[in-house]
């Protein structure tokens, strides 16, 4: 074992290139390999056990062993294992996959278009966004609006809107069109004396100054996370999307709900625009879609904008826009099947069920020192460090305390994350028990209490 491990970190190090990664640590410190999963848990090469309480990339929402998925997978493998939905194509399980997509979506939702990630379908939405003012003779209608620390991806166009540092930083991003507005972080935001409401107000206020500074007739399209993700698990005052849709609304810009973490019961509804009120015009969804299980994600649009593409693809003969593995069979049948285990195992209603204690759990976190909020929804929770609990004051950069708790949970058995602002992330996987639960957090405790013990 000690012989396959040291070879698997040497061809690691020697020719594997890995996203969002240190690379020179990683030269000297090499992979976590894991190798197996069962339920909630996964295991490494040593056969070191782990909770994954970031379920993947927020992502494996059935767990690491649904055998459903892998026999569906099987099943399709054998009948048609590629196909394409260009020129009038298509397949079963893609058609199948629409419908029940559509069934369940935000109501004013059409048509779906598949893709293979949340990426692509962000990008596929800007075009969109692009393709529809084009054909209502909005010729200028271009810029797309996102939020201070959202996260949109990290494709060229993506990357433009995830207004993280990191994802910008010597990538020449953003492009000329993408444009950021404030971040609804009440906790860190939030001015003295400052009510919730006056907070949503304010922020509503500041995105209608910013349409109005780049013109109106500019402005496309705003695009946002009904809970925040990547960028610190933020969830916005109750209000607050009300606000931003009634200023949209006057300046007829196009709502883009990013639902590819949210969606698919996470926040203890199907969608987060249930949560948060949203009535978007385009969705995009992924990750949980297959429960992560092979790569698709969707985006679907409204019927406004479809009969404005129909008109388009009569004028230039087809809808200039596909991707190869758009719609491929296999993942349809894993995604299709995935939503029928969430409906027969009623997944909302036990999402429902555990929520409650999931976040009085997290609300415990709080007891720490390092804690300055405990915030979370559904089975989606963020914790923000702190050096003052009084002030808000954080820590500099450079302390990395986000990256300690994490790896201390990991020492302990817990994977987690430590994401930008200095927040912990924890989005186990939606079969989650009670029991669990409280292993998980548990185990949160102890890292916590071993950074705590560090920083003295």
């Amino acid at each position: 074992m000690s012989s396959d491990f040291n070879r698997n970190k040497t061809k690691d190090i020697n020719y594997t290139l890995h996203p969002y990664t240190n690379l020179a640590i990683h030269e000297q410190e090499g992979p976590l390999v894991i190798c197996n999963g069962e339920g909630i848990y996964v295991w490494d090469e040593h056969g070191n056990q782990y909770i994954e309480g970031l379920a993947g990339l927020w992502c494996v929402s059935l767990g690491f062993s649904e055998p459903r998925l892998g026999q569906a997978a099987a099943k399709q493998f054998d009948a048609i294992p590629y196909t394409h939905t260009f020129a009038h194509r298509s397949n079963e399980p893609v058609i199948e996959l629409s419908e029940q997509l559509i069934s369940i979506a935000p109501e004013s939702m059409a048509k779906a278009f598949f893709v293979n990630s949340g990426s692509e379908a962000v990008d596929t939405a800007i075009k969109f966004a692009w393709y529809y003012n084009n054909g209502l003779g909005r010729k200028e209608k271009k810029k797309i609006i996102s939020r201070r620390r959202g996260y949109h991806g990290v494709t060229v166009a993506g990357g433009s809107l995830t207004a993280i540092p990191l994802m910008q930083n010597d990538f020449d991003l953003p492009l000329d069109r993408m444009i950021q507005t404030d971040t609804p972080n009440y906790y860190r935001f939030g001015e003295s004396q400052e009510t919730e409401e006056q907070f949503s107000t304010r922020l509503a206020n500041s995105l209608e100054e910013l349409i109005l500074a780049e013109n109106p007739e500019t402005v496309a399209a705003f695009i946002a996370e009904p809970i925040m993700g990547a960028g610190g698990v933020i969830l916005p005052p109750h209000t607050y999307f009300d606000k931003i849709q009634k200023v949209l609304k006057k300046y007829d810009v196009l709502m883009i709900a990013d639902e590819v973490i949210c969606g698919f019961h996470r926040t203890g509804n199907v969608w987060g625009s249930d949560t948060y009120d949203i009535q978007p015009d385009m969705v995009t969804c992924a990750k949980q879609l297959s429960s992560g299980y092979l790569p698709i994600a969707a985006l679907m649009i409204s019927d406004d904008l479809y009969n404005v593409f129909k008109d388009l693809s009569q004028k230039h003969g087809a809808l200039g826009m596909g991707y190869t593995y758009g719609g491929h069979p296999v993942s349809a049948a894993v995604a299709l099947e995935t939503l029928k285990i969430y409906e027969e195992r009623d997944m909302l209603g036990h999402v429902r069920s555990v929520s409650p204690h999931f976040l009085k759990r997290l609300d415990e976190m709080s007891s720490s020192s390092l804690v300055g909020e405990a915030r979370g929804t559904g089975l989606i929770g963020g914790l923000e460090i702190v050096a003052d609990k009084d002030t808000r004051e954080q820590y500099p950069a450079k302390t990395k305390v986000g990256a300690a708790i994490a790896a201390n949970a990991l020492a302990n058995g817990l994977i987690i994350r430590g994401l930008p602002g200095d927040v912990i992330g924890i989005c186990p996987p939606l079969i989650i028990t009670e029991s669990e639960i409280d292993i998980l957090f548990d185990k949160l405790e102890a890292g916590l209490t071993k950074t705590e013990d560090q920083m003295k």
